[in-house]
């Protein structure tokens, strides 16, 4: 799939860009909560690029020219990004990637169910002799957000059937019943780590290896095993994971 289409000539390749990354994902890309067909806000809304018009999910879309997702987002400012986790409005995250010839390579949608002030990077503030002195940034850590909330429609050019995608996000939707900063925290955590094995099937003992990772994680938590073994039983109810036997787990 390429971007390139009918678009008008932008002196600025950025405003190309971005007309282009806009154009092709609204012809291109639909809910992933529902299958319909996305619209696009119009006037450049500070929070939001895209919609559902039938389930109202809301959609920002960042893009680079690169020919992988790499590991972190470049995003807006700082403290209007972490006053945003929080909020219901916070919309999910479209991440087109595409090569110098201008062929999409990939194409993510990460719920914002999975944002937490950890996965949020807080870069350096612009120097004096920028136009935006003082200005603080921040970049969204890709390496911290469990494979699951890293959803394809395309992956190294490869197009993802819609049901799959459907299926995929549907798996993760419990977490935005928990509203909680530090147990959501904790729930990605172990997601991360479970997904970290390699394998469908694990053990609790595999799990407890992580003990010492954790509890650089959640320093206050003075019971790390007791949490993993809740938040184990958190996930097999939510039928993320599988029991299979004493202390053995199967992911779903």
């Amino acid at each position: 799939m390429h971007l390139l289409s009918q678009i008008p000539w932008y002196k600025s390749a950025s405003q190309l860009a971005r007309v282009m990354t806009e154009t092709w994902t609204r012809e291109h890309i639909f809910c992933p909560n529902c299958g319909s067909p996305i619209s696009e806000y119009e006037n450049n809304r500070a929070v939001a690029d895209f919609y559902c018009g039938n389930c109202r999910e809301e959609f920002e879309l960042k893009s680079a020219k690169k020919n992988t997702v790499g590991n972190k987002i470049v995003d807006g400012a700082y403290h209007t990004m972490i006053a945003r986790l929080g909020e219901a409005q916070n919309p999910n995250f479209y991440f087109l990637n595409y090569t110098p010839s201008y062929e999409v390579k990939n194409f993510i949608v990460i719920p914002k169910h999975f944002f937490t002030p950890s996965i949020i990077e807080k870069r350096p503030p612009l120097p004096e002799t920028a136009r935006r002195a003082g200005w603080v940034g921040c970049n969204i850590l890709l390496t911290t957000i469990p494979e699951s909330g890293k959803i394809y429609y395309i992956e190294n050019g490869k197009q993802k059937s819609k049901q799959e995608v459907l299926d995929t996000w549907q798996k993760t939707i419990f977490l935005r019943e928990t509203k909680n900063t530090e147990a959501k925290g904790w729930l990605l955590d172990i997601m991360n780590c479970i997904e970290s094995l390699g394998k469908r099937d694990f053990s609790l003992d595999e799990m407890y290896d992580f003990t010492p990772r954790l509890q650089l994680l959640h320093p206050e938590n003075n019971f790390v095993q007791d949490k993993i073994r809740q938040q184990l039983q958190v996930l097999r109810d939510k039928w993320y994971l599988e029991f299979v036997s004493r202390g053995r787990y199967r992911k779903l």
